[in-house]
């Protein structure tokens, strides 16, 4: 009896000795970050009036590498291998190893778009510069990299500075060319997982444009779909724009293939399943009165299941060599359908019991208040090869709310769409999203690695 006593107040004593070190560690965790913001502020200024676009974030790496090696991570630049000559930035990789325990990788994205700002900020970005293809266009991070890789240097300030809360080793990378959905694949492929400790887990963080800042969104499962470039050459028989019926006239013949791609989905792509076919460019001809020989198309494809995808892919060739053979063209003049392989990015997929784990610190540390189930998209990312079949790692992109709460409720009472990612004027409250950035991204990882 006596010892049935014993063991029920021990367990009582060890249950309060765990909810006090839990909360000793939650506050611990919230003044270090209070106290870090003011120099991370000036961290992000920097980084939002530099960007750079994908494939020349040479600076930008280089910056990153600097402020991690003086956090005492062993770093090393220029990893990962576009296979395309000319391209000059890298991913980087920085390690820090602190004892026995698992591996966690975590990832932020460091390029920008080729977007000119029109938010009015203080620090807006004023950059040009000729793209890959050599035209001056301005730069803009209108997709919040630069509140990324800002949370994710203060979340290595965080752990370098509480290693004693934590056991395991620490990747974090920076990945070049997520916009082109090339970056993650350029790293894979120069040995990130063969030549650097293969993570247990991986995590990462997205500003969300439609969440309040201060709070975190997640989703279970599917969360971002696989998205697919597609390039159609129409081809036909140009002639006088007086004299139709001389022609095969490839402006109707691509007018009747944007019509006809729509019932790839709403007819044939089962309604319990998601797909996107969007044809966001179509140029053909030069005057008035002269039907040109070819129309050119590009197209985005977005889908969630790879046997949607193939489906839907397989459809477009289908439809467009369909519709030109109805209108008589021959068969050497057959459109021509070209998938950019090297922009593919495949579905992204939360492992639910990461994200259920996960989750729950979320809870404990920020308020369950500020915790919210948010709905799948279909925009992509190409985080989602960290976590593929093949490398069997679990995987977790959480939202990070960038909007003014002020704003937020102005724009729901009005009807109005607040200022999407890759718009001119999306620009985050960035001190209050990147505290709660750096605060779950840090707890995320105490978990995984506690002791």
């Amino acid at each position: 009896m006596k010892m049935n006593v014993v063991i029920r107040v021990s367990t009582a004593v060890v249950a309060v000795f765990l909810m006090v070190s839990a909360g000793f560690a939650q506050g611990q965790l919230e003044q270090r970050v209070r106290q870090e913001v003011s120099s991370l502020m000036d961290t992000y200024t920097y980084l939002h009036s530099h960007p750079e676009l994908s494939y020349f974030e040479k600076e930008t790496s280089a910056f990153l590498a600097t402020e991690l090696g003086e956090l005492g991570f062993t770093v090393s630049e220029e990893v990962g291998d576009y296979g395309v000559e000319g391209r000059n930035s890298y991913g980087l990789v920085a390690v820090l190893e602190n004892g026995p325990g698992p591996t966690v990788l975590i990832r932020t994205d460091t390029d920008a778009l080729p977007v000119t700002e029109n938010t009015g900020a203080t620090y807006a970005s004023t950059v040009t510069t000729p793209d890959e293809n050599g035209v001056e266009v301005g730069v803009m991070h209108a997709c919040g990299h630069d509140v990324h890789m800002t949370s994710f240097l203060g979340t290595a300030r965080m752990l370098t500075a509480m290693k004693d809360s934590w056991s395991g080793t620490v990747v974090m990378i920076g990945q070049p060319a997520e916009e082109r959905g090339a970056g993650a694949r350029s790293m894979l492929n120069g040995g990130l997982f063969e030549n650097f400790p293969k993570p247990d887990y991986g995590l990462a963080l997205h500003v969300h444009a439609a969440v309040e800042a201060g709070k975190v969104g997640w989703a279970s499962g599917y969360h971002m779909a696989s998205v697919d470039s597609v390039d159609i050459t129409v081809r036909g028989r140009g002639g006088h724009g007086a004299y139709p019926h001389t022609t095969i006239d490839p402006v109707v013949i691509a007018a009747r293939i944007v019509t006809g791609l729509q019932t790839l989905v709403s007819r044939e792509v089962s309604p319990l399943e998601s797909a996107v076919v969007t044809v966001g460019s179509i140029h053909g001809g030069s005057k008035h009165n002269i039907i040109p020989d070819a129309v050119h198309m590009q197209l985005t494809v977005r889908s969630y299941k790879p046997e949607v995808r193939q489906q839907v892919l397989a459809g477009i060739r289908r439809v467009a060599r369909g519709v030109a053979l109805s209108a008589g063209v021959p068969p050497e003049l057959e459109p021509i359908v070209e998938i950019a392989e090297e922009e593919f990015t495949p579905a992204s997929y939360n492992d639910p019991a990461l994200v259920e784990r996960v989750v729950g610190v979320f809870n404990d540390t920020l308020g369950e208040e500020r915790v919210v189930e948010v709905q799948p998209v279909m925009g992509g990312e190409d985080f989602s090869r960290y976590g593929l079949q093949d490398h069997k790692v679990p995987i977790f992109m959480f939202r990070v709310g960038a909007v003014d709460p002020a704003k937020y409720r102005e724009y729901q009472a009005a009807g109005r769409p607040l200022p999407s990612l890759h718009s001119s004027e999306f620009l985050p409250v960035a001190e209050p999203a990147i505290r709660t950035g750096i605060t779950a991204m840090t707890s995320a990882v105490l978990e995984l690695l506690k002791k």
